[in-house]
């Protein structure tokens, strides 16, 4: 009789990551006591939830981007690892909290973000703009960065966050507009364009930024097209990073980009007229904040 032995296929082993792909495991003083804070004030950042690679550096130098408005968005990007589904109600209690733990933190760069919540887009913008009140409140010394979602191009809201003055009002371009349909599930290329060139018209003084993944199946010229628009609408602050799959439930990563890559891209956007290029391997919207801040003159108060 015979006897039927199942063989396992062997698993491919996984490339092994290049060394400007690696980041520091988050560990230390600063990252414990930050990561505590953000718990006892019922808090979310998007550092966890979204899987930062740079949780560890920023953590350690007391930087981190807060996520209000709760911890599950109301829509299903094929790159992103926060939860979705329907959200809580909004709690408006929230904006003093992180203002809260900015003032203990002693912070002199705020980034402040959200999930999208499309079921109401007029109340998520009053919970950016009571937050950026609440930061000049407890904490005067501190600039304040939002980065929000397109609000469905809804201008009343747009016009409510604007209106609070925020130092930086940052909305995130993602990809390629042949991608959008993918990557960026509910959203519109010509609506994030329109949000921010809105947001200079509202305000021409105000520092607008937007930000692009790279390694999602893009073409050199579609970044270089979308760069350009981005320049046209007067965004000042542009960051390029690359995309690093959350899961085997996200999109794929089509391929690496090296440093070489990033360093071109970064020169080819500063000819565009960008106040400031961020482009790197591990760069993410918050990364290097202040920097950046200090790069457009902001951090001067010359606006």
């Amino acid at each position: 009789m015979l006897e039927l032995v199942q063989i396992e296929p062997a698993r491919r082993a996984p490339l092994p990551k290049p060394e400007w792909l690696k980041a520091r495991a988050p560990v230390g003083e600063n990252y414990h006591s930050l990561k505590l804070l953000a718990r006892s004030l019922g808090l979310h950042t998007v550092c966890e939830s979204a899987h930062c690679p740079n949780i560890g550096e920023c953590w350690h130098h007391k930087t981190a981007t807060f996520m209000m408005l709760g911890n599950v968005c109301t829509r299903r990007c094929g790159f992103c690892a926060v939860p979705k589904g329907r959200p809580e109600p909004i709690d408006w209690d929230e904006p003093r909290r992180v203002a809260a733990a900015v003032a203990a933190l002693g912070l002199e760069h705020a980034v402040v973000t959200s999930v999208n919540r499309d079921d109401d887009l007029v109340g998520g913008a009053r919970v950016f703009a009571m937050v950026i009140e609440e930061i000049g409140r407890q904490a005067p010394e501190c600039r304040v960065e939002v980065l929000i979602p397109d609000f469905q191009g809804n201008r009343e809201a747009i016009e409510i966050v604007v209106k609070a003055r925020p130092e930086v009002l940052n909305h995130n371009t993602e990809t390629v507009p042949r991608l959008y349909r993918v990557v960026r599930s509910g959203a519109r290329y010509e609506r994030s364009l329109e949000l921010l060139r809105y947001a200079k018209e509202l305000w021409p003084g105000g520092i607008t930024k937007s930000g692009v993944m790279v390694g999602l199946g893009e073409e050199t010229r579609e970044l270089l097209d979308v760069f350009h628009d981005l320049a046209a609408v007067g965004c000042d602050i542009l960051t390029i990073g690359q995309y690093l799959r959350p899961s085997r439930d996200h999109l794929p990563m089509a391929r690496l980009y090296t440093p070489r890559e990033f360093a071109e891209l970064k020169a080819e956007a500063l000819k565009m007229g960008f106040r400031h290029v961020e482009s790197g391997p591990l760069v993410r919207s918050s990364y290097h904040a202040h920097e950046q801040a200090v790069a457009t003159g902001m951090a001067t108060g010359v606006l």
